[in-house]
């Protein structure tokens, strides 16, 4: 889950940039990057770091140019600790290219051995970012044999890099002198839109809410499998170079990721979040009668739309309970559990005044490792609620993302291989509802009937690229849990005390 933003404009674009990733900045706060061409030159800057700690106006002077794109980054491949690895990432034939990536790719280690051996081609990271910016920059260099580059020659390679690469992939790319890149996996799983601004300037970006918060019109959304070439005169060509595209966008971008304010594959984000709330009122009064709930509290933030809708429908008074730090990183993204215990409480506090004496039904929009959730439980009890209940918007999450979301191995899941029951009991909490997995995929699948399908694998274990088995998700974990011991090394070696503070 990055977020990624590319423009094309007849004005200087840094600025413009900027502005598009402070929107995006929920789906990563890792690193963010920026690159710019001028001519035929690129202007880069990078590191690890939220948007406006990246950039400062000396970085901002350095990016000149009326072409760029940009990123915002939280890792699920490579090495999160290395700033190197922060995007764009940049090769020199042909013409120059420059590449910005939110996805995964599962067959990253095949198609890195397959660089190395038969394309020549050396990757220096970790990054499948930089895999896919290689295979597509030699593909690149085979359809247009050294001539001029046209529209159909990039569309070519595009066809050949789908052949080549699976898993979920978002691209937008910029080739020296001659414009901006943005194409789709065949599946669709990671969002990617287009807009256009008054001065006929085109942005592509990962959601709507970037378009239109920087003034551009949304125009639509790029076709799972298509490609969008835009020319630095701003002319929009477009093809699509899938043999057998289908749309199967990832269902957790609707539950958790997106901004409620952003249209995705023509699904309002609010929308169907506002429609989990209603299933789940069913279920909810399967479970606990309604009369035994004394009023309803939002998780915040991404649950606020299905508890608003739950207490209408309930007819229980809807009341804010906790206070959000937001100035504290979403605490599933963090890695290592040390970080991420230490930063519940941080992150929210109570107001007790509205759990005193109170039965209490809590509403969030997913469990994962139930290590929050079992943290809030407690804060609940601690501010003097006689009962508290959980509600989840989601289903389970029983399985591991292997499609770009950080979501851990199997045996951290909560609610792999255990009962609700079970569940409640590890959290603590006095009944636990969740949603179902078909309820939910009718709940917002009933937005847009164009729809394929989801891709729901973190609740029901299918992957829809159909190439994931046991080992590949093994692989995934074991480079995972790599990364996590070595943040949780560093971090132990930044609390101790030097030995003047001893």
């Amino acid at each position: 889950m990055c977020g990624i933003v590319g423009v094309v404009s007849s004005a200087p674009v840094n600025q413009l940039i900027y502005d598009a990733l402070l929107l995006l900045q929920h789906r990563g706060q890792d690193a963010a990057g920026i690159v710019t061409q001028q001519e035929r030159k690129f202007f880069m800057h990078k590191a690890k770091g939220m948007v406006r700690d990246v950039f400062r106006t000396r970085n901002m002077r350095a990016l000149p140019g009326n072409a760029g794109l940009g990123q915002v980054r939280y890792p699920t491949a490579g090495n999160a600790y290395s700033e190197e690895e922060a995007q764009p990432f940049y090769v020199n034939a042909p013409y120059g290219i420059v590449l910005v990536h939110n996805g995964n790719l599962t067959n990253a280690q095949g198609l890195k051995a397959e660089l190395f051996n038969t394309d020549h081609r050396h990757i220096n990271t970790e990054s499948d970012s930089e895999v896919l910016l290689n295979v597509f920059a030699h593909e690149l260099d085979k359809s247009t044999r050294g001539q001029h580059l046209t529209p159909e020659a990039v569309f070519d390679a595009v066809a050949q890099v789908h052949k080549r690469v699976r898993g979920s992939y978002a691209v937008i790319a910029l080739i020296a002198g001659h414009g901006v890149l943005a194409f789709r996996d065949p599946f669709g799983i990671r969002p990617l839109s287009m807009g256009r601004g008054a001065d006929g300037a085109v942005m592509v970006a990962s959601e709507t809410v970037s378009l239109e918060g920087t003034g551009h019109v949304f125009e639509r959304h790029v076709a799972p499998g298509e490609a969008v070439f835009i020319d630095l005169d701003g002319k929009v060509h477009s093809r699509q170079c899938a043999e057998n595209p289908k749309l199967f966008p990832c269902i957790f971008e609707f539950v958790y990721l997106a901004r409620p304010d952003s249209v995705l594959d023509g699904i309002s984000v609010y929308q169907a979040r506002l429609n989990l709330g209603e299933t789940l009122a069913k279920r909810v009064v399967s479970t606990v009668p309604p009369n035994d709930i004394d009023v309803i509290i939002p998780i915040p933030e991404s649950s606020r739309p299905s508890a608003t809708q739950l207490a209408h429908l309930l007819g229980i008074p809807y009341r804010e309970g906790f206070v959000k730090n937001r100035y504290v990183g979403r605490t599933f993204i963090m890695p290592g559990q040390g970080v991420r215990k230490k930063s519940v409480r941080q992150k929210l506090n109570v107001i007790a005044s509205e759990f005193k004496g109170r039965n209490v039904l809590l509403v969030d929009d997913s469990i994962v490792r139930g290590t929050t959730s079992r943290e809030i439980v407690q804060m609940a009890r601690d501010a003097g609620a006689r009962k508290v209940y959980l509600a989840s918007a989601a289903p389970p999450v029983r399985y591991p993302n292997v499609y770009g979301i950080d979501m851990p191995t199997a045996e951290e899941l909560v609610a792999h291989d255990r009962t609700v029951e079970q569940i409640r009991e590890i959290i603590g909490c006095d009944a636990l509802i969740y949603q179902d997995v078909e309820g939910m995929k009718r709940a917002i699948g009933s937005l847009n009937s164009k729809l394929d399908g989801f891709d729901a694998s973190c609740f029901d274990g299918v992957y829809v690229t159909g190439d994931i088995n046991a080992d590949d998700i093994a692989r995934i974990n074991e480079a995972r849990i790599g990364q996590e011991d070595a943040l949780e090394e560093d971090t132990s070696r930044l609390a101790l005390p030097n030995a003047q503070d001893a």
